[in-house]
């Protein structure tokens, strides 16, 4: 509707002059506009709640792919066993009509259940829970790191699978810890 609104609005016609204009979190400048702090929150079906903020998202109203630049991109979901899991990435960029976002540069995942991953790039696709990625990975783990330059998560973790030169360097826990498999 504020596309449309926008759109009839004529921004480059009225605004010429006076850019950027700012209405509230809003910058019109040219034919982009930028939301400053856009969040996007809610539930799964199965009843997890998620997050997704922003620093800003920008989109070229004259444009017709439908797709939203984002910077300082920062999302917090619930997984299936109820980990909680943070994501952060320093830039994205969200397809509307695909409901994907490719995310960028200095993408960190942690999990309170002890992982944390480091990638430069991957393309999440939001409706099927799957993300895939074809840049080098590293994800540490309690008892290890594992090294690999593809990696595809299946149905939003039913199934990870890692590729292309896959390096599992496995460490001791610490004197005092028990692993996992010590338990009986």
């Amino acid at each position: 509707m504020l596309l449309v609104l926008v759109s009839w609005l004529n921004p480059l016609g009225r605004l010429m002059g006076q850019l950027p204009a700012r209405v509230g979190n809003l910058v019109v400048s040219g034919t982009k506009i930028t939301m400053e702090a856009p969040r996007l929150a809610g539930f799964t079906r199965d009843k997890r709640a998620y997050e997704m903020t922003a620093r800003s998202a920008a989109t070229d109203i004259t444009a017709p792919d439908d797709k939203m630049e984002l910077q300082g991109v920062h999302a917090k979901f619930e997984t299936q066993d109820h980990a909680l899991v943070d994501v952060t990435a320093a830039s994205g960029l969200y397809d509307r009509k695909g409901d994907k976002i490719l995310l960028k540069e200095n993408i960190v995942i942690t999990s309170t259940s002890g992982y944390e991953g480091h990638l430069t790039e991957a393309l999440v696709d939001l409706k099927d829970s799957n993300v895939t990625s074809d840049k080098p990975v590293v994800v540490k783990m309690l008892d290890g790191i594992l090294n690999a330059n593809q990696m595809e998560v299946v149905k939003g973790g039913e199934l990870i699978r890692f590729g292309g030169g896959v390096k599992l360097i496995m460490t001791k826990p610490p004197v005092g810890e028990a692993s996992d498999q010590d338990a009986p």
